[in-house]
């Protein structure tokens, strides 16, 4: 069935255990892998990887419907391994796609752009199966005459966008809300010391496959307990120290040090290395301000939305390799439904 669809830039997902689908609404994700190469006299260029489905005689982007219990993210990154053998990590959100399916369902499917490193390029092993019969590089100005839908060339026009603008590179900073304590009590006194309660620590654990997918490079929390504890169960799936910060905490900021996180930020933006930072409710819009500071981004209300989240939400914020001074490229949130 050729998809008919309308296109849509997705702010806000879900980190959930179960996503928010109507009954008769089909979800499902996929990436636009791209890859840099260059010609015999060493000019660069750009290759997009398509599969060529066998059940539909088409040939389109990777995708498919979620698991239960997935997210979208989850999903992009587990569905991409499994149709083409390349393991990747999300970048830029293309948007979303929507189309009708028979008995009158619908079928929404929400993309990432994700760049293939040369270690994934090496280690990738693909197997022909019942579902995808081949799967292959293209260069960047012949992949729409090759796709089979217009939902699919309209998704690639967002991302040739990104590209003649030097903004499909990018890394990511993930503002993330510590996730829920126990609340301050004759048993919990000291602030910082406070622990996450019972449920917080499911939360913690429900995280990981989510912010996994968004191939997180440090890990940075405030000192207070609370904060630790959310982002530990990442840092052990990632074999990866987390890097505890007095700037990132709410004592720092109630005492009004925002210098400290100011420094904080542009190191952060300055490494352009994928980053979690895992914080308070006062502090991140100091948080978000700071990032569209440092690299130049307008404020307004979008980084409010960014930074107001419930325990355990956290929203990505992209930013151009090449041009992180062009500011944020694209911000995706995601209140956690537990």
């Amino acid at each position: 069935m050729s998809p008919t669809a309308t296109q849509k830039r997705a702010k806000r997902g879900s980190a959930s255990a179960e996503p928010a689908a109507k009954p008769t609404e089909v979800l499902a994700a996929g990436t636009v892998c791209w890859r840099r190469v260059y010609d015999e006299h060493g000019d660069p260029g750009i290759v997009v990887l398509l599969i060529h489905r066998a059940k539909q005689r088409d040939v389109s982007f990777p995708k498919g419907k979620l698991d239960p219990g997935e997210s979208m993210p989850q999903a992009a990154v587990r569905e991409t391994r499994e149709e083409t053998g390349y393991r990747v990590s999300l970048g830029v959100n293309l948007g979303t796609i929507h189309y009708a399916l028979s008995g009158g369902r619908s079928k929404t499917v929400q993309y990432w752009a994700a760049k293939v490193s040369s270690k994934a390029e090496a280690s990738a092993k693909f197997k022909p199966n019942d579902e995808v019969q081949a799967i292959e590089w293209v260069p960047a100005d012949r992949v729409r005459e090759r796709l089979s839908y217009d939902a699919d060339r309209e998704l690639y026009d967002v991302f040739l966008r990104l590209v003649d603008r030097e903004l499909v590179d990018t890394f990511s900073v993930t503002l993330l809300r510590h996730a829920k304590a126990e609340p301050r009590s004759s048993a919990f006194p000291v602030d910082h010391l406070r622990p996450l309660a019972d449920v917080g620590e499911e939360q913690a654990e429900t995280l990981v496959p989510t912010l996994q997918a968004f191939g997180p490079r440090r890990i940075y929390s405030s000192t207070a307990v609370r904060c630790l504890s959310t982002v530990a169960p990442l840092a052990e799936r990632l074999g990866k120290r987390v890097r505890a910060k007095q700037a990132l905490s709410q004592d720092a900021w109630d005492e009004g040090d925002l210098s400290s996180l100011r420094k904080l930020v542009a190191k952060v933006i300055g490494r352009g290395r994928n980053a979690i930072l895992c914080s308070h409710r006062p502090v991140l819009p100091d948080l978000a301000r700071q990032l569209a500071i440092v690299t130049g981004s307008p404020q307004g209300r979008y980084l409010e939305e960014a930074a107001s989240l419930p325990p355990a939400g956290f929203s990505v914020l992209h930013f151009s390799r090449a041009r992180p001074e062009a500011g944020i490229v694209a911000v995706e949130t995601y209140p956690l439904k537990h």
